[in-house]
């Protein structure tokens, strides 16, 4: 599956030599402070007000981010997270790539109720369905469906125990919320 990104060639020096073609080198300062006054930022209303109303990004009710989460610096407008849902420690979510010959851009959508492990890198041009739980240390360079369980490098589907079938408890909790 090709993940969803536009690509921009360039000519001269590799693409990131060219970025502030791209982006103000301002947008970059003002985002860059504003991430790591995030990433340590311990009060998660706090660390999300940070990412909707500096960033641009859409984070949803709910949603946590961990401690040390580094989100694009360049385009943190693209990324989108649903409600309820867990980023984990030292996660890094990506919406572009600097390549020699192009650069590359593409919306991150992060879905409802997902569980997303310590150190995972998300790049750009994915979409990860609610109810979906990405293992830690996992690069996702693919869609992952709702409800799927995966991890790896590179991503594979993993198979559930017990303990780790959350798909289950989503859809009860979802059969709860709209019973209401």
């Amino acid at each position: 599956m090709v993940r969803k990104v536009t690509r921009y060639p360039v000519e001269g020096p590799n693409a990131l030599w060219q970025i502030y073609k791209t982006v103000s080198p301002w947008k970059g300062v003002k985002n860059f402070i504003c991430i790591q006054a995030a990433r340590y930022c311990p009060i998660l209303p706090l660390k999300n007000w940070i990412y909707r109303h500096l960033l641009g990004m859409k984070v949803g009710e709910h949603t946590a981010f961990g401690l040390m989460v580094m989100v694009d610096v360049f385009f943190p407008e693209k990324i989108s997270i649903g409600n309820n849902s867990i980023i984990g420690y030292n996660t890094t979510i990506l919406a572009h790539e600097y390549l020699i010959h192009e650069y590359r851009l593409g919306e991150v959508k992060i879905g409802d109720h997902v569980l997303i492990g310590a150190n995972t890198t998300i790049l750009p041009g994915v979409t990860i369905g609610d109810g979906a739980v990405v293992a830690a240390g996992a690069v996702v360079h693919k869609d992952v469906a709702a409800g799927a369980f995966v991890g790896g490098n590179p991503l594979r589907e993993m198979k559930r125990s017990e303990d780790t079938d959350v798909s289950e408890a989503f859809q009860a909790q979802t059969s709860q919320m709209v019973g209401k």
